[in-house]
This record gives C-alpha cells, sequence and structure tokens, in this order.
C-alpha cells in the first residue's frame, strides 16, 4: 500500500480552525473574571448549582460524543450498513432510567461526588474502590481522545500532528482551570453547534455532488446498506436490534446513569427538575447526532461505492476515511475543511474539560477532602484548581503514550468500557438490593473488573491471532471497541471472547450484580436499619402501588358489585 494522500489546508481554515480555540479560551477567562470568580470549590466544581436544563443538556450530548464516534459512525455505516441506527432505540430506556431513578438518589443527597454515594450507601472502601476505577478509566480514555483525531487529521491534511495535540490539550488545561465547570459547559454549548455544523456541511455538499438525497439512497440500497431489522437473538453476532437495542441501554447507563463527567452536570442545575428534564432533552439530541452520522456513512458509499479510499490506498486506516472523505468533498470549498476539523476537535475538547473537571472533582471530594475536612475553602478551590492543570498535563502525557501504543491504541478505547460495565453494577447493587453490603460491593466490583479484562483482552489477543480487523473495527458511540472473526461460530472460551462488543456492560454488570449479592448473603445482609435513608431505590414499594392503581378499581368494583 503507497503512502497516504494528503489535501492540504488553507489559510481559511487555518483561521477558522483558530477562532474555535480562541472562543474557548475567551469562555474560559469570561467565567474567571465574573459571578464568584470560580473562589469557592462549589462554583468551581459544580458551576454553584445554577445552570438551567438547555446547557446542561448540550453538554450532556457532548461530554461523549467524542471524536471517535463522528469518525467511527460513518465509517460502521460505510462498510456494514445502517443496521447501527438501531442504537438509538435504547436511548429512551438509556435516559429514562437515569431521569427517575439515580438523578433523584444523587441530587436528593446533594453530592458533588458520585462515589460520595458509595459511601453513603455501603464505607469508605467502596467509595475509594469506586474513585480508583474511575480515574483509570478516564486517564487511559482522554489521552486517546486527544491523540486520535489528531492521528487521523494528520495523516490526510498534513496538519501538525503534536502542534495540534498540545495545542488542543493546553486549550483545554486553561479554560477548564480558570472558568471552571460554568466554562467547561457552555463550551461544551459552542461545541456542540460547532459539530452539528460541521456534519451538515459535509452531508449538505456531499449530497449535492452526489446527485441529490434520492440518488444516495439509491446507491445505498443496491449496495445493500440499508438495513432491516434484524431479530437475531445471538449475543455473539455484532449488531443486532437486541445488540443494539438491548445491550445499548446498559451501555448508556453506565455513561448517562452513573458516570462522575455526566453526574457533575446533573448536580449542577439548579433544581432536580431541571436535571430531570436535561436528560429528557439529551434524547432528540442523540437521535439526531446518530442520524447524522449515518447519512455521512450513507454519502461516503454513495461517492466511493465499494471502491474505498482504505482499498485504493489513499488512507491506511478507516479512522482516517472520514477525514479524506471531507477533504475531498470540501476541496474547492475553502474554510469549510476547516470547520469540520473544529467540528472534530470540539468533540474532543468537550470530552477532555469534562474528564479534567470530573477527575478533579473526585480527587478533591473523594481523595483529599476526607482526610483534611478543616481544610479553608480558598486551599480547597486553589487545589481543585491545580489538579485541573495535573490531569491536563496526565492528558498530554497519555496522548504521546497513545503514540507509542500501535495496535493497542484499540485495546484504549475497549478499557474505558470494560471499566464502565462494573461501575454501573457497583451502584445497581447498591441502590436496588437493600441486602448488599460493603464485602459484597468490593468483591463484586473486583469480579466485574477481572471478568471485564479477561474478556476484553482475550478477544483483543484472540482477534489478532485470527484475523486482521481492518474494516470490522467499531470505533462508534462509546469508547469500546471489538472485532469480528471470520469462520464458524465460536465455542467455549472462544464464544466468550467472541461476545458482541454491546453486551460488555450488560455482562460486567450482571457480574458484579450477581457476585455481590452473593457474598452478601454468606457475609451476612445488611440490616435495614443501618442503611442511609435515599440511598435505596423503592422497587418493591414502586411495583406495589403501581398493583394498587391498577387492579383496586376492578376489586372495588367486584366488591360492589358483590354486596348486598
Amino acid at each position: 500500500m503507497g503512502e497516504v494522500t494528503q489535501m492540504h489546508f488553507t489559510t481559511l481554515d487555518y483561521v477558522v480552525f483558530a477562532i474555535l480555540l480562541v472562543v474557548s479560551t475567551g469562555v474560559g477567562l469570561f467565567y474567571a473574571l465574573s459571578g464568584g470568580r470560580q473562589r469557592t470549590t462549589q462554583e468551581f466544581l459544580l458551576a454553584d448549582r445554577s445552570m438551567s436544563c438547555f446547557p446542561v443538556a448540550l453538554s450532556l450530548l457532548t461530554t461523549f460524543q467524542s471524536a471517535v464516534a463522528i469518525l467511527g459512525t460513518p465509517s460502521e455505516v460505510y462498510y456494514h450498513g445502517t443496521q447501527y441506527w438501531f442504537l438509538g432505540c435504547s436511548y429512551f430506556l438509556g435516559l429514562l432510567i437515569p431521569a427517575h431513578i439515580f438523578i433523584p438518589i444523587f441530587y436528593r443527597l446533594r453530592l458533588s461526588s458520585a462515589y460520595e454515594y458509595l459511601e453513603l450507601r455501603f464505607n469508605k472502601t467502596v467509595r475509594i474502590c469506586g474513585t480508583v476505577t474511575f480515574i483509570f478509566q478516564m486517564v487511559i480514555y482522554m489521552g486517546v481522545v486527544l491523540y486520535a483525531p489528531a492521528l487521523a487529521i494528520n495523516a490526510v491534511t498534513g496538519l501538525d500532528l503534536w502542534g495540534a495535540v498540545l495545542a488542543t490539550g493546553l486549550i483545554c488545561t486553561l479554560y477548564t482551570t480558570l472558568g471552571g465547570l460554568k466554562a467547561v459547559i457552555w463550551t461544551d454549548v459552542i461545541q456542540a453547534l460547532i459539530m452539528l455544523a460541521g456534519q451538515v456541511a459535509v452531508i449538505v455538499v456531499g449530497t449535492l455532488q452526489a446527485g441529490g438525497i434520492a440518488e444516495v439512497w439509491s446507491r445505498a440500497q443496491n449496495g445493500s446498506r440499508i438495513s432491516g431489522l434484524d431479530l437475531n437473538p445471538d449475543p455473539l453476532e455484532r449488531h443486532t436490534f437486541w445488540t443494539l437495542g438491548v445491550g445499548g441501554i446498559f451501555l448508556m447507563l453506565s455513561l448517562y446513569g452513573v458516570n462522575q463527567a455526566q453526574v457533575q452536570r446533573y448536580l449542577s442545575s439548579r433544581t432536580e427538575k431541571e436535571a430531570i428534564m436535561s436528560c429528557y432533552a439529551v434524547f432528540p439530541f442523540q437521535q439526531i447526532v446518530l442520524a447524522l452520522g449515518c447519512l455521512m456513512g450513507l454519502v461516503m458509499y454513495a461517492r466511493y461505492g465499494e471502491d474505498s479510499p482504505l482499498d485504493q490506498g489513499f488512507v491506511k486506516t478507516n479512522d482516517q476515511l472520514v477525514v479524506y472523505f471531507v477533504m475531498d468533498v470540501l476541496r474547492d470549498l475553502p474554510g469549510l475543511p476547516g470547520l469540520f476539523v473544529a467540528c472534530l476537535f470540539s468533540a474532543a475538547l468537550s470530552t477532555i474539560s469534562s474528564a479534567f473537571n470530573s477527575l478533579a472533582t473526585v480527587t478533591m471530594e473523594d481523595l483529599i477532602k476526607p482526610h483534611f475536612p478543616a481544610m479553608k475553602e480558598s486551599r480547597a478551590t486553589l487545589i481543585s484548581k491545580g489538579l485541573a492543570v495535573g490531569f491536563g498535563l496526565v492528558c498530554l502525557a497519555m496522548a504521546y503514550i497513545a503514540s507509542l501504543m500501535g495496535s493497542l491504541l484499540q485495546a484504549a478505547f475497549s478499557i474505558f468500557g470494560m471499566v464502565g460495565g462494573p461501575l454501573l453494577g457497583l451502584f445497581c447493587l447498591g441502590m436496588f438490593f437493600p441486602c448488599a453490603n460493603p464485602v459484597g460491593a468490593v468483591i463484586g466490583l473486583i469480579a466485574g473488573l477481572t471478568m471485564a479484562f479477561w474478556i476484553g483482552i482475550g478477544s483483543f489477543v484472540s482477534s489478532l491471532s485470527t484475523t486482521d480487523p481492518g474494516p470490522n473495527v467499531n470505533m462508534t458511540t462509546a469508547p469500546t471497541m471489538t472485532f469480528v472473526t471470520s469462520g464458524s461460530r465460536p465455542t467455549g472460551v472462544q464464544a466468550l471472547y467472541s461476545l458482541s462488543y454491546m453486551w460488555y456492560s450488560a455482562h460486567n454488570s450482571a457480574t458484579v450484580v450477581l457476585v455481590g449479592l452473593l457474598v452478601s448473603l454468606l457475609t451476612g445482609r445488611m440490616k435495614g436499619k443501618i442503611i442511609k435513608p435515599g440511598t435505596v431505590f423503592p422497587v418493591l414499594g414502586i411495583l406495589r402501588d403501581c398493583y394498587k392503581k391498577i387492579f383496586n378499581p376492578f376489586t372495588n368494583l367486584e366488591n360492589k358489585r358483590l354486596s348486598p
């Protein structure tokens, strides 16, 4: 395969990209110099709990709508068709459950860190275990999120790789440190609009060049890229309605239910109702973003057909495919390629800034404050800002490590998903099972993480030994990845390694719950009087109330009929 074909930026493209960085910095400076000037941890870490529904909703959307998804979703649809669109079915319960279960519990307890809940429900040991697990998860992921889009853009456009990485990382660190969570949320809003504009520009121009939307759809149908409803229940099948629509629910819960980056946004809302409404508002935005990614994939297919730029040797990996397509489509429209690159880096900035802020929060609230309860507010705020800077530098270091990882880059994405499932299981164990005790929680978490890494790493190693992943790699939506292996249906341990990545969260969280319950029953179930009020969701009480509402009218009617 030859060298990657490069298409260079114009001056206007660089100007558009630079404007994004300047605006992001300006937002940070504004909130550093206005309001309370980020002098308290409540303002710096939780925006004084003063945010309204709309900005919180857009921030929730962009936090995990990373450049990986923008690069990955069109490539997925280009190679495998629109089956991936059925992931949108998981958004309904994936957002409804957090809105009515997780948010009310977290908000009413007036938490600063999601892992503070684990101490209230179990004990300090469980809280520290949850915090350390989350820190490991985010530190690994944020370096890759910064490096991956920069690498793809560098390969296709010649934009200086480390210049882009350093500029993005430092700007992100600067506005997060100066402006706190308010700056992070409002830059997320701006970045969400840029992401939308960049994707729409590429789709509109590409569709016009292909001859219109009818022609795009016709070519996609002729190329078998318009997928029907696949109801195959086999969990080893990579993408079916069940893996996407049901397995995706657990993936969404791990992202929007218990992840600190998202919980922190709920807690920054003015009221519990606004926090819940922000979760509802994410739903249509998520559907729009998913539809745009799928549509871009169809437009790519209409342009290239089966003869992809990867097959022709114009790019070396499928994550460079979207950038090549953008530069190819927009080559005669100066400024628009820069807009799309700004779109990619907006996604990266929103994810990384959320990571910095959430990591600073859990480190301060879970690991430092409990040991220094008398710490002055001004000192705590200064340390929180220092932590944000520190994690910014760690992010740059992780980006450098990611550059050395080669084929292990995919494994780093899997780590995010492998860790998210066990954390979800830990919170579900506490919220839904009053009998679960601290010993069961810790051992359940360890069992879930062990199972997650066993399957994830086993799947990765197995795929390398059986086939070249090539275009079968999934880089979409979530930070999880898996590979498709060829040949007959796997059996035994190999079948476990071939489990669809969309079931990872469900499988690993279920492991935590089952092991946690078993250990709790063996070591002595938690007594009701010991459990702090408000930390357990009353499932049985709600079911009993629903039963009464449904059947009482019929019972009363029957009693009246039988009464003399």
